[in-house]
């Protein structure tokens, strides 16, 4: 009995998606719940389960294809497993069988399309598959059978581990070729925002320095007892961060709001997403309702968030809205940026690496940890002296924390 595999049910943001990777290859046993397919939207990745054990039939919807919601991209032959074992436990007799007659130098079996092709795809010598067809004829079955010996071999797994990875190619010194490979639909998408964003938006950045002193010592003195009180959760400067933009949010509700046709709208609460660097590009994760969050509650968001987007698990919702953005460049060490605003929201908050340099204080130099600080944000809905006098008041909320408890 054949089972469809079906794409998932996209949400009304979302109109297609594309197949990224095929993790099972047709004859492939599957179990139930096994990683078939993943299809990538504008958004995230999701992940399509095996509904039944059996083999992967006929794949409908190759790598690269687009897809609707709902649309089959192959079928499961359901209970086929147990038909596919004693194929694969003879494949290795029968490829040793054919191994001499290639040897010879004859001419190519004749082969049914269907099996040149799925040998092809899996790199298998089609003369080196013995036909079990009419007059020697390679079926499909039979290059199922070698694909399945293929993968048992002991020499396959370090094989496949020494490829390159097709989205970042390594090249020897002195290679003057070159390798061209698709946009990820993710990497398209961004692409296609941020410049939306620079031909729609007045966009403007200012800047300011932060003295991080207070809150370094803050995190050197209570750190080790942070993470024993919350289970675990370590205490970094992003909630810091975050903590003051809400608080200087509440006072500059323009820079928590946004633009809609002819209206603006402000939003009673602070939906702040984090960028966060994954192996398919930045993506900006939201700590709903972070106002009313304690510090190890959004260290502890930020740590989930940080996890699911290297292991390619964030859902749909949890990369959906947001009314502010913070991104900190400052982890791979730049120390001056201008981030770009992400649309519908009106600003971002640039965070940079700590430099120590010598400060005037009271009339003597000090070595005190600076941070550039970076506001970009829509002119159309915020003046220049509102988004200064915000940046401002970030930069004091960390330069003396006590501020923040005291909401002063």
């Amino acid at each position: 009995m054949a089972i469809e595999i079906k794409a998932p049910s996209f949400p009304e943001s979302v109109a297609d998606g594309t197949v990224a990777t095929w993790h099972k290859k047709p004859g492939e046993a599957v179990k139930r719940d096994d990683l078939i397919v993943d299809i990538e939207t504008d958004k995230v990745v999701l992940e399509v389960l095996a509904e039944a054990d059996g083999v992967l039939g006929a794949i409908v919807a190759e790598e690269g294809a687009t897809v609707l919601s709902n649309q089959v991209l192959g079928s499961i032959e359901e209970g086929g497993a147990a038909a596919a074992a004693p194929a694969a436990a003879a494949a290795p007799a029968a490829t040793a069988a054919a191994a001499p007659a290639a040897a010879d130098g004859e001419d190519d079996p004749i082969a049914a399309p269907a099996a040149r092709k799925l040998a092809e795809e899996n790199g298998i010598n089609i003369a080196s598959v013995a036909g079990t067809g009419k007059g020697g004829r390679v079926t499909k079955e039979d290059v199922v059978a070698a694909v399945a010996a293929k993968k048992a071999a002991p020499a396959a797994a370090p094989a496949k581990a020494a490829a390159p990875s097709a989205a970042a190619p390594v090249f020897a010194a002195g290679d003057r070729i070159e390798k061209r490979v698709p946009m990820t639909r993710v990497r398209a998408t961004v692409a296609k925002r941020l410049v939306e964003a620079q031909s729609n938006m007045a966009m403007l950045t200012t800047f300011n320095e932060v003295d991080m002193t207070e809150v370094m010592a803050l995190r050197s003195k209570y750190k080790d007892l942070f993470e024993k009180s919350h289970n675990g959760v370590r205490l970094g400067f992003m909630s810091f961060f975050v903590k003051a933009a809400t608080e200087a949010l509440k006072r500059f509700p323009a820079v928590n709001a946004s633009i809609d046709g002819g209206d603006i709208v402000y939003h009673g609460y602070a939906d702040i997403g984090v960028a966060v660097s994954s192996d398919r590009g930045l993506v900006v994760p939201v700590l709903r309702n972070a106002e009313l969050m304690s510090l190890a509650e959004i260290e502890g968001g930020i740590a989930t968030f940080g996890k699911k987007a290297r292991d390619g698990k964030l859902s749909m919702d949890e990369m959906t809205g947001g009314t502010f953005t913070i991104t900190n460049g400052g982890t791979f060490g730049s120390m001056m940026s201008t981030p770009i605003v992400n649309p519908p929201q009106a600003a971002i908050l640039g965070m940079h690496n700590i430099i120590q340099r010598p400060m005037a204080i009271n009339g003597q130099v000090v070595i005190r940890p600076m941070m550039y600080l970076a506001l970009s944000y829509d002119h159309r809905l915020i003046d220049g002296k509102e988004a200064v006098t915000f940046l401002v008041t970030i930069k004091n909320l960390l330069e003396d924390p006590a501020r923040l408890l005291l909401d002063i």
